[in-house]
């Protein structure tokens, strides 16, 4: 068997997609010529996460969000006295684990990799009428109530709660899909009228823009209604499908893919 390098694999995620000149994508810790014994993925790397991939015998542990709690680098800087900082740099040293970040370049397959990820698992890829750059649009020629798609998006997904904004019993053919945090209203707003869509289901976004336009959209008589499932549970479906195709291309490397335990307790 050949040896795998990080690099190696980092290769292959990356030439599917265009090369970015500017990205959050790279080796956060380690080191790109490591040969690799096991791979982890998941959609953040949690304590627990990089616990259990030292278990698994992984020394490459690839995740989607950041690894000191923030979207760019700026974090560590201020975390560096933190206790918590430093427990989670002792264990990836002592683990001797090569974390890489792997965000943007999957966002950038055609079509984007997290999006499909998440329409795959609901159960909605063969009512997929057209792909945006960061959102999809779907088509149930059936139609169902806001209710129907909430109840069946928790059941697929295997959620306690989601958040839904709008008319519980309001038919729904058209409905947008857009992952993460592209929730906010610069980017959903325009997609309920330039698609004609009568609800979005999105990952999160901040409260005071979509939630607040689908607000005063029903006060005027509207039809339009928001789900929201979260970050983790709109983005982790994608993740999962990264550590397939990693399977598939390096069939010889044990790859392991690590849900992420919800952040949120409902009380």
């Amino acid at each position: 068997m050949l040896d795998i390098t990080v690099q190696d694999v980092i290769s292959s995620l990356e030439k599917p997609a265009s090369a970015l000149e500017s990205t959050v994508d790279k080796i956060v810790c380690g080191r790109s010529d490591e040969l690799v014994q096991g791979i982890a993925v998941s959609f953040s790397a949690s304590y627990e996460a990089l616990e259990r991939a030292a278990e698994l015998g992984a020394n490459l542990f690839i995740t989607h969000e950041g690894l000191f709690y923030s979207h760019h680098d700026g974090a560590h800087d201020m975390l560096k006295a933190d206790p918590v900082y430093q427990a989670k740099q002792a264990l990836i040293k002592a683990r001797h684990l090569t974390v890489y970040r792997f965000h943007d370049y999957p966002h950038r397959y055609n079509p984007d990799e997290i999006t499909d990820g998440l329409i795959e698992a609901i159960g909605y890829a063969g009512y997929v009428v057209r792909h945006l750059s960061s959102a999809s649009i779907i088509h149930l020629p059936a139609g169902q109530t806001v209710r129907q798609i909430t109840e069946h998006i928790k059941s697929k997904l295997q959620l306690s709660y989601v958040r839904v904004i709008g008319n519980m019993e309001m038919m729904c053919e058209r409905i947008g899909i857009a992952v993460g945090y592209r929730g906010g209203g610069p980017h959903l707003i325009p997609m309920y009228e330039n698609e004609q869509l009568q609800l979005i289901i999105a990952g999160e976004g901040p409260e005071w823009e979509t939630p607040e336009y689908i607000r005063d959209a029903l006060a005027l008589g509207g039809s339009k209604s928001l789900i929201l499932t979260g970050h983790a549970a709109s983005e982790e479906p994608g993740m999962k499908r990264i550590a397939d195709r990693i399977s598939q291309r390096f069939p010889n490397v044990p790859v392991h893919f690590i849900p992420a335990v919800p952040i949120f307790q409902v009380v």
